[in-house]
């Protein structure tokens, strides 16, 4: 599922129902997936009001920015020439006095669509939220686990006309991690680079990425999980050179070596369950076909080593956030050096 939820709907079918034009009056939306509250406020006001009509019908304000009497006032007001209002509160939890909105959950404005967004999760016990949960059209919108963002990107490449090869679909999931956000934009990239080709590649994704077919991230993956350590380093090497923020790039890097030592890490807590490689894939989130390869890896390392990397990983990432001034290409020399050290089977040198 695009955004779970433990009841109410999912994103899936408010997706639907505001793209078939079947509006309720009144939505409460909360979770930490603020990409999909993103996506949902858009698809409501692109199909419940045309552009034309939207200067006098369409209201977007923060709840941290007003207070709840001005905003019911919204919501109570009538159209002008067309058949609804609409009117979006962003920061609900936010807005000061909210819980007047437990009266108006009971007996909204037909004449206006509320969509109420929290960016968390609120006091569901505590009132107005309660009452939008018995009366209003809810849902819990959680970020997507890494397993569930390879079903989540080849829907919407196939919505948009297009289908991802298994690789290039792992390896992009593997990318953009679980930012839906950074997820689409390379997904649109990929389509305007393809243009009328409908079947999108490894080699389009290493393409679109502005790296090449031997020096890319998935390479440097690989290098790593093989315990190829001056490969490694080389391919940093490429990567940092052509790229325009060294320090951006860089922190692309570990959070992308974070991802691959973290699936490590779960095979090590799965050793001794007698798990089928199918379920063992499920449990980290790749295809079957890919799970020899980390196998491999994950005995390369041990688990006592994948913990020793994974607090490198976190370390370099707190630097080249600021945590020091130290040149990104020294951060992450260093930082391979910490996982040649961790491995258990001996390296090959750095040249």
């Amino acid at each position: 599922m695009m955004g779970q939820q433990t009841g109410g709907l999912s994103f899936e079918q408010l997706e639907v129902a505001f793209q078939h034009g079947n509006f309720a009056p009144l939505y409460f939306i909360y979770g930490e997936e603020s990409f999909l509250i993103d996506t949902l406020q858009q698809l409501l006001i692109e199909h419940a009001l045309p552009p034309e009509l939207r200067a006098f019908n369409l209201d977007i304000v923060y709840g941290d920015e007003t207070e709840a009497r001005a905003v019911l006032g919204l919501c109570q007001s009538l159209p002008v020439m067309a058949p609804h209002r609409v009117v979006i509160v962003r920061n609900f939890d936010s807005l000061r006095e909210n819980r007047l909105f437990a009266a108006y959950a009971e007996r909204p404005n037909p004449q206006t669509i509320v969509l109420l967004a929290c960016s968390g999760r609120p006091n569901l016990n505590a009132q107005p939220y309660r009452a939008l949960r018995q009366h209003a059209v809810w849902a819990e919108l959680r970020p997507l686990r890494p397993a569930q963002v390879p079903a989540w990107l080849a829907r919407y490449a196939e919505r948009e006309g297009y289908r991802l090869e298994p690789e290039a679909l792992q390896r992009l999931a593997e990318y953009v991690g679980t930012d839906l956000q950074t997820g689409v934009q390379e997904l649109r990239k990929l389509f305007a680079y393809a243009g009328t080709r409908h079947t999108l590649t490894l080699d389009d994704i290493v393409t679109v990425s502005g790296q090449t077919r031997s020096y890319n991230i998935f390479e440097l993956q690989r290098a790593v999980g093989e315990g190829r350590y001056s490969d490694a380093v080389y391919i940093v090497e490429q990567l940092l050179q052509h790229a325009s923020n060294p320090r951006s790039e860089a922190l692309r890097i570990v959070s992308f070596l974070t991802t691959f030592f973290t699936k490590l890490w779960r095979l090590t807590l799965c050793q001794g369950q007698r798990l089928s490689n199918q379920a063992l894939a499920g449990r980290i989130g790749v295809p079957a076909y890919f799970l020899q390869e980390y196998l491999q890896s994950a005995r390369r390392y041990g688990g006592d080593a994948i913990r020793r990397v994974l607090a490198a990983l976190l370390a370099a990432d707190v630097e080249l956030k600021g945590g020091s001034q130290r040149d990104p290409r020294l951060v992450l020399h260093l930082l391979l050096r910490q996982v040649q050290a961790a491995c258990r089977a001996p390296l090959q040198q750095a040249a």
